[in-house]
């Protein structure tokens, strides 16, 4: 969840293609009849193993490494993928149902499509962020906040509901709160540049309002 339009698009990790190969030698035609002798074995290329799906730690560490924002915007988008896969086909299909609803600002049941899937998978962290957002965007501030506590409760490092308490600390006016938000966020998702300039701004408000 945010405010500051961090692109949290979701995106699914493509399975590798395997491509099967091999050679047959061609015959001259004066040795046609002799086709054992001059036969060419068939080489196959041996199968790997489709790649092992990248834990949310792996994502994590890949984005505090990573000093490039549109490869950390990926691995970004990856790691809100998978924060968002409840890995229950009913839970993911009511979170689907609550963001069509919100979309069409149907927001009573979007909140109770969301309210069913938290009720089914409790310890589920992107449900609890997809109701923060819905209460955000309805302006139920605290409850917004409610639920954000909730996901870091669940996962700390959730830049997404960091950077949504964040955003609502800076409406209330409490820049000081806010500036340690976006700090915090910036400790997990260094590369967001916008992330930055609002930290720089934040800085330099507060600085100008201490001398």
């Amino acid at each position: 969840m945010r405010r500051f339009s961090l692109r949290l698009a979701l995106t699914l990790p493509l399975l590798p293609a395997l491509l099967f190969a091999g050679t047959v030698a061609a015959q001259a035609p004066e040795e046609q009849g002799s086709t054992q002798a001059n036969e060419m074995p068939v080489e196959q290329i041996p199968l790997r193993p489709p790649a092992k799906p990248k834990t949310v730690d792996d994502l994590l560490a890949e984005l505090k490494r990573e000093r490039n924002p549109q490869a950390a915007r990926q691995i970004a988008n990856s790691t809100m993928a998978t924060w968002s896969d409840s890995s229950s086909p009913t839970v993911n299909l009511l979170m689907q149902w609550s963001a069509k609803a919100a979309a069409e600002k149907r927001n009573a049941a979007a909140l109770d499509f969301i309210d069913q899937a938290i009720i089914l998978k409790p310890d589920f962290v992107g449900a609890w962020n997809q109701r923060a957002t819905l209460h955000f965007t309805m302006g139920n501030y605290k409850k917004s906040v409610s639920d954000i506590e909730k996901v870091l409760e669940l996962e700390p490092r959730h830049f997404g509901a960091i950077a949504g308490l964040a955003g609502i600390l800076t409406e209330r006016g409490s820049k000081d709160a806010a500036l340690k938000a976006w700090e915090r966020y910036l400790e997990v998702f260094p590369a967001d540049r916008e992330a930055q300039e609002i930290v720089a701004k934040l800085s330099e408000e507060l600085a100008g309002q201490r001398t």
